[in-house]
């Protein structure tokens, strides 16, 4: 897939576009060809790490000034974790885009959390070098810091969920699992939350918890939905 589509995807055109080749290089991809070892995206994931660090600690300061720092800390190591990153690289198609070596595509490369989030990072720290800090702050509110609220809920969905529903029912809260795809060495699954016998969310996964947590997280998200139209 040309990386030009991944441009107008993040509405942001390199003005260097080897930098948006860098950020989608993996070092697997590095090295089987034998490149420069500095040319793959670990550096700019880097960097991006940093850059979103303060983008976030500077968009909490701002926008919640009666957060204490105990909870700002938390708050954003709930945005910046991998797992939330992944999500967010997720909705963007963003592995679709990624220089793979082989034998960490066939191995499920394309849709592994550790990848993904370091992808969106090298992308954040290449956006960073192109356009500046303002460039990069368009992209993390447009991509990771949009839907705040919601991705709050991520980084702990299970416990959360379970403690929203305790407090409002007697039926029990359980995850089912529904399917599994692919070979044993990339393997996906898909789990229902269900409240008694009612669906209330959906996932997936590489892992039957990580399809559990989605599930969890997509039905925390209907649930405050149906709150504020109410």
């Amino acid at each position: 897939m040309k990386l030009e589509e991944l441009e107008e995807k993040i509405g942001y055109r390199f003005q260097e576009p080897k930098l948006l080749r860098q950020a989608m290089c993996h070092s697997s991809f590095a090295n089987e060809r034998h490149m420069d070892r500095l040319l793959n995206n670990e550096r700019l994931e880097f960097l991006g790490d940093a850059v979103l660090e303060l983008i976030t600690s500077e968009f909490l300061f701002r926008n919640y000034p009666k957060m204490p720092e105990g909870e700002a800390t938390r708050t954003r190591a709930s945005i910046v974790c991998e797992q939330t990153l992944a999500l967010c690289a997720r909705e963007l198609g963003l592995g679709e885009f990624l220089l793979l070596g082989k034998g960490e595509a066939l191995t499920g490369g394309r849709d592994r959390d550790s990848v993904t989030s370091d992808a969106l990072e090298a992308l954040l720290g290449a956006i960073y070098l192109d356009g500046g800090f303002a460039s990069a702050k368009d992209f993390v509110y447009g991509f990771i810091l949009n839907d705040i609220e919601h991705k709050k809920l991520f980084f702990d969905s299970k416990t959360i969920l379970q403690e929203e529903i305790q407090g409002e029912t007697t039926e029990l809260l359980h995850y089912v699992l529904i399917g599994e795809e692919g070979p044993d060495h990339n393997k996906r699954f898909m789990v229902h939350a269900c409240l008694g016998d009612a669906v209330i969310g959906a996932g997936s996964g590489r892992t039957k918890k990580a399809a559990e947590q989605e599930a969890a997280y997509r039905a925390l998200i209907e649930r405050h939905k149906a709150a504020d139209r109410d």
